[in-house]
């Protein structure tokens, strides 16, 4: 159904009308409006979004198990100094062993979603991660926890990629930045909790201190799972399978049937000429197609925005309290403090929800992470203060936490809206995947990284590593504002067009185009034309 045969005597086919109708309408479409429309969809996404709250909750866990005295006793040595650690090489393998692991999940969750749906394949990765807590629970050594960290970053490089793609395909224009951005919020919640429940273990000088956090794991996957099972799929991996019938059965149910204006058929034609416009484009759908054409750029902005994430210092929130402790803070005031930065970062990710219905997801990004660098110049600054300056250490907590909330306010969540929006429609599997996949490689080099940077055993620099990320920081908020496209408000045909007619970077949001002219002006020639 291309436009050229699209179009009969000078007039749009029906099809093709309907499909204009329906872009139209959904970007007309307020927020009340939408949620009245799509209240299941909301509810679906959410759903799926909460698998996050684990890879969250874990990875918070294990850099601030390194904190815990009976921790450090059962899978650490004992240094010089008559304290127990668990050496910095361990530290780098547990939490890139976890890298290693969600690397091979996002592989497969880009091969396995496209065959069997997003529904199936996270029931699937779901059931795999409550049998791996059993390894967490009982772990005997360092080296059991080691094989635990790898196998159950399977499911969660699952957990990554897919909620992203099927929020962004279940809603329209106007709620995927809420639903997409929500993932970072169910991220941030879980190492929110996994603080707290190590605050309230840490006094504890027995097994069951660091047990019982390895144990709430259970918690989530099985009610998910459950869930899942009842969750429809998403209409556009119907089109895409050459299913229109079991794409408007997945629309009617994640729709609500009150409101008489909205014509599913509207919607599903949209979705039609979205996916042929995208082949006649680029045909192929495997991996190598990525990098091939306009796919090539999509793919670069991707990739870049994610590892943005890693570079801009982002890895001293997860070490918070092992950070504020080799900062000279106390333990249990280090894990206070530790509660009160992921606090801040779940108001943070909802601060962000109001700032993406103002501004541009571009402008978010580039302003969060000049702020970033600038938080980052002051705690490096701050560790040349006297050893016995009390204030400056608690200053150090006080600018992570900031920090922290400056991160999930703009970096952290409009990472997830702009990768699930820029990736082709047909490619966007793929395309997340390796933009994940390069994100967890660059955060096995970060981990290895913080950790000697960190560790008293190693090169103990303290939270003048600040100074590095600053650096890192700095090169990414350059790559940002000369690469990072503007997609707010666009329908996926329309952004397109727009990397097919090579729009630069800062002139996306000021560009005009019609999908079903195949026509881009700028705006200011179009006023110009106008006059």
């Amino acid at each position: 159904m291309d436009d050229a045969s699209a179009r009969m005597d000078g007039k749009v086919s029906p099809v093709l009308a309907e499909g204009r109708q329906g872009a139209r309408k959904e970007q007309s479409m307020t927020l009340w409006q939408a949620l009245r429309l799509y209240p299941k969809a909301v509810g679906w996404s959410v759903l799926l979004s909460s698998t996050l709250i684990m890879e969250g909750y874990d990875l918070a866990l294990l850099s601030s198990m390194y904190a815990s005295p009976v921790f450090n006793q059962k899978f650490g040595v004992q240094t010089a100094s008559g304290k127990w650690a668990v050496p910095a090489s361990w530290q780098s393998g547990l939490s890139n062993g976890a890298r290693c692991g969600e690397v091979i999940g996002l592989l497969i969750n880009g091969l396995v979603s496209e065959r069997l749906g997003y529904r199936k394949t996270m029931i699937y990765a779901l059931a795999t991660i409550t049998a791996v807590i059993f390894l967490f629970f009982f772990a005997v050594n360092v080296q059991m926890l080691l094989a635990a960290e790898i196998l159950a970053g399977v499911p969660w490089g699952i957990f990554q990629t897919l909620p992203a793609s099927y929020a962004s395909e279940v809603c329209p224009v106007v709620l995927r930045p809420y639903l997409t951005t929500f993932i970072n919020m169910c991220w941030v919640f879980g190492q929110f909790v996994a603080i707290g429940v190590n605050r309230g273990s840490i006094s504890r000088d027995d097994q069951w201190a660091w047990r019982i956090p390895f144990g709430v794991q259970w918690v989530w996957p099985i009610p998910i799972m459950i869930g899942c099972l009842f969750a429809p799929e998403s209409p556009w991996w119907h089109v895409r399978q050459g299913n229109v019938q079991g794409a408007r059965r997945a629309l009617q149910r994640l729709t609500s049937s009150n409101d008489p204006n909205f014509d599913p058929e509207e919607t599903i034609a949209m979705i039609q000429h979205t996916n042929e416009l995208e082949k006649s484009l680029s045909s192929g759908t495997t991996y190598w197609d990525c990098f091939k054409g306009t796919n090539l750029r999509r793919t670069e902005v991707v990739c870049l925005v994610w590892l943005v994430q890693t570079l801009c210092g982002q890895n001293l929130m997860g070490y918070f309290a092992y950070f504020c402790v080799q900062a000279g803070l106390p333990t249990v005031e280090s894990f206070n403090l530790s509660l009160g930065q992921y606090g801040l970062g779940v108001l943070g990710t909802i601060g962000s929800w109001f700032l993406m219905s103002y501004a541009g997801r571009r402008t978010i990004h580039i302003s969060g992470l000049a702020s970033l660098f600038v938080l980052l110049v002051i705690t490096g600054s701050l560790s040349f203060a006297p050893g016995d300056n009390s204030a400056a250490k608690w200053a150090i907590g006080v600018m992570l936490v900031i920090f922290t909330f400056c991160y999930d306010i703009s970096v952290g969540p409009v990472t997830y809206s702009l990768v699930s929006e820029l990736s082709s429609t047909r490619l966007k599997a793929k395309t997340i995947v390796l933009a994940r996949c390069l994100y967890n490689i660059s955060n096995i080099v970060v981990n290895v990284l913080t950790n000697y940077q960190l560790n008293s055993t190693a090169w103990n620099w303290g939270a003048r590593c600040a100074y590095f990320w600053a650096g890192t920081c700095l090169a990414s908020l350059v790559w940002a504002f000369f690469r990072l496209p503007e997609p707010k408000g666009r329908t996926y045909e329309e952004l397109d067009l727009l990397f097919e007619r090579g729009v630069p970077a800062r002139k996306f949001a000021t560009t005009v185009v019609d999908p079903y002219e195949g026509e881009a002006t700028e705006v200011h020639e179009a006023r110009a034309d106008k006059d």
